[in-house]
């Protein structure tokens, strides 16, 4: 089996830029007083910043699912939303004050147990609670000093993976927590 095909890096890279770019207007990086005067058409240092905080965040989660699909015998394959990112950037150009994002997923076979089911779903909110304590304690327990732009990096990705955890531990359908909480139920009974 494959670990990782040239259609799952394409499709990283993909959604790493694209979701960079719908979340570029909404995470910003520190700028002066002289650059927010003079602010140019598409600013590609948003763009890196952008993707600098979300990026992990995203791909490290569905990751979290495809290896942990892999580590129970299970083909995983990340797979790139096409549709859900092209909402999210249509939604981006037109100015709208929301942000949808369904930028990818794992596909694994549905042959899969509950139990196998539970821990997939689960493995992609654990690494953004691991990425978002992680974040929290590292400021709250570095000695190190560091600059603005650092300290804003960390104190996006705590609150970004913080998001994730919560909203997608949410039992509602399609989303990761109720596959988990479903399964569980299923598990147990």
């Amino acid at each position: 089996m494959v670990f990782i095909t040239l259609n799952e890096i394409i499709g990283i890279l993909a959604v790493t830029v694209i979701v960079g770019y719908i979340l570029s207007s909404y995470i910003q990086r520190p700028k002066s007083p002289i650059e927010m005067l003079y602010k140019k058409g598409f600013e590609w240092d948003d763009l890196k910043f952008a993707i600098i905080i979300s990026a992990p965040a995203i791909i490290l989660h569905e990751l979290g699912h495809k290896f942990m699909g892999i580590a129970l015998g299970l083909p995983s394959v990340f797979k790139a939303y096409w549709s859900g990112l092209a909402l999210g950037v249509i939604l981006k150009v037109i100015g709208s004050p929301f942000i949808v994002l369904a930028p990818a997923y794992v596909q694994f076979p549905a042959i899969a147990t509950s139990l196998q089911q539970f821990w997939i779903a689960f493995a992609g909110p654990l690494v953004n609670l691991a990425l978002w304590l992680g974040a929290a304690a590292y400021m709250k327990f570095s000695t190190k000093k560091h600059s603005r732009t650092t300290l804003l990096i960390l104190a996006l990705t705590k609150r970004i993976n913080m998001i994730l955890f919560i909203f997608n531990m949410l039992p509602i359908p399609p989303l990761d927590g109720y596959k988990v909480f479903s399964n569980l139920f299923n598990i147990i009974s």
